[in-house]
């Protein structure tokens, strides 16, 4: 995946919708930090540049789209947006994409001594903190991202089933998926602890006796993957966590980690917003 840090200004990757001009809070023009100032500091462009973005109308603080220089923002509070894409706020806490191998518990420290999520942070991050948490778990077999970060506020709302964020698994089951039974999951089942319809279920390959399917859900009940594919009658051999929201593992090699690039951060947040 590629780090839009680095690549300049760029088309927004969001819907391309601009909100309203008549809604939301005002930018300032008293206290607070030059806009232009603040977008360069995120990394968009050099000061001149996001001044010609300001110009464009390309810019859009708490809803209003901004086209005078001189507006004056909070960048801790105010929602600022490029092409529909927003800008987090200056980053203040750790947020990290980890690929977790099979065989990792999902825990940063484990009382039975198993390999656990703290393991692979000292190999990657020496001298990191240690102090993290990690958003939502993964079976101890199965393997794919994992987000982790020491904003407890971040980590507790993107876990909260309210915010019903998408999560996208890619399962190797048992057997030969047929459309019929991909259309019952389409349609949602029953399991003994509720009612569970996915987002979107996606046949990709079958082959001999077993099958690779992509399933999306947006709650995060126990074995919700492994439980939906026994009661179809697909026990799971494999399964693998590829995406959270607009996060994806992309070329994260099993075991590595990386930083959320600034596009995710700000997808995130969109989100988990109130």
């Amino acid at each position: 995946m590629n780090d839009p840090d680095n690549q300049g200004v760029r088309p927004s990757t969001g819907s391309g919708q601009r909100p309203s001009t008549g809604s939301g809070q005002r930018p300032s023009t008293g206290s607070g930090q030059r806009l232009q100032k603040v977008l360069a500091a995120a990394g968009i462009a050099s000061r001149r540049a996001c001044e010609i973005l300001i110009s464009e109308g390309r810019v859009e603080v708490n809803g209003r789209v901004v086209t005078e220089q001189g507006n004056r923002v909070d960048p801790d509070t105010d929602v600022i947006r490029i092409d529909g894409s927003r800008i987090p706020p200056p980053r203040r806490h750790l947020y990290l994409v980890i690929n977790k191998p099979r065989g990792v518990v999902s825990t940063m420290e484990d009382p039975e001594g198993r390999r656990n999520l703290s393991d692979l942070l000292e190999g990657a991050r020496p001298g990191k903190p240690a102090r993290l948490f990690h958003v939502g778990r993964l079976d101890t077999d199965t393997e794919g991202l994992l987000i982790l970060t020491n904003d407890g506020d971040f980590a507790h709302k993107l876990a909260h089933p309210s915010y019903e964020v998408p999560k996208t698994y890619l399962a190797e089951v048992a057997g030969i998926l047929t459309p019929v039974t991909v259309k019952r999951l389409r349609t949602g089942i029953t399991l003994d602890d509720g009612p569970v319809k996915p987002s979107s279920v996606k046949l990709i390959s079958t082959s001999g006796d077993k099958s690779l399917v992509k399933v999306t859900l947006t709650e995060g009940r126990n074995h919700i993957v492994r439980r939906t594919m026994e009661s179809v009658g697909h026990p799971v051999r494999r399964l693998s966590r590829t995406r959270i929201g607009p996060v994806r593992l992309g070329t994260l090699k099993i075991g590595e980690l990386r930083d959320l690039t600034r596009d995710e951060l700000g997808g995130l947040l969109d989100l988990i917003s109130d």
